[in-house]
């Protein structure tokens, strides 16, 4: 088992004994299962994905970084981090054009490229997740592991 624990500047996220953690790094997805070498990653936005007895813990992330350590220890450091459940597929969808008309309607020099461009990343991210896991929001926390 791996001593788990997600946190964003607002809360924890999770924190459990798991089987698996797979995750969005800068060099591609990963899976870390137990007495996985220590590493740092940067992360990205995309889909962590928990593994735990059978069952499928998904969030969506908008980035961070990952510290697995010695002792089968992880700790992910998220800008945001929010479980299935929490997902609001119109509240994205809704964000994302918002994001996507300042991008369009700005004067170049009135536009903050990068942060725009992190945001639309952030809820497409958001209602990928959200439309995967669709069947979850509104149920208990974990669904049983297809594989």
């Amino acid at each position: 088992m791996i001593k788990f624990k997600i946190v964003t500047p607002e809360r924890e996220v999770f924190s459990d004994e798991v089987d698996s953690i797979s995750l969005p790094t800068s060099q591609g997805e990963i899976t870390v299962l137990p007495h996985h070498i220590p590493l740092v990653s940067n992360l990205v936005a995309g889909e962590l994905v928990v593994r735990k007895g059978g069952e499928v813990h998904p969030m969506a992330i908008s980035g961070g970084f990952v510290e697995v350590r010695k002792g089968n220890e992880i700790t992910v450091l998220a800008d945001t981090a929010e479980r299935v459940q929490e997902l609001d597929e119109r509240r994205a969808e809704e964000a994302r054009r918002r994001a996507e008309k300042l991008l369009t309607e700005r004067r170049a020099d009135d536009v903050d490229y990068a942060a725009l461009a992190s945001k639309i990343k952030k809820e497409l991210t958001r209602l990928k997740v959200a439309r995967k896991y669709a069947h979850l929001r509104g149920r208990t926390p974990s669904i049983k592991s297809e594989e």
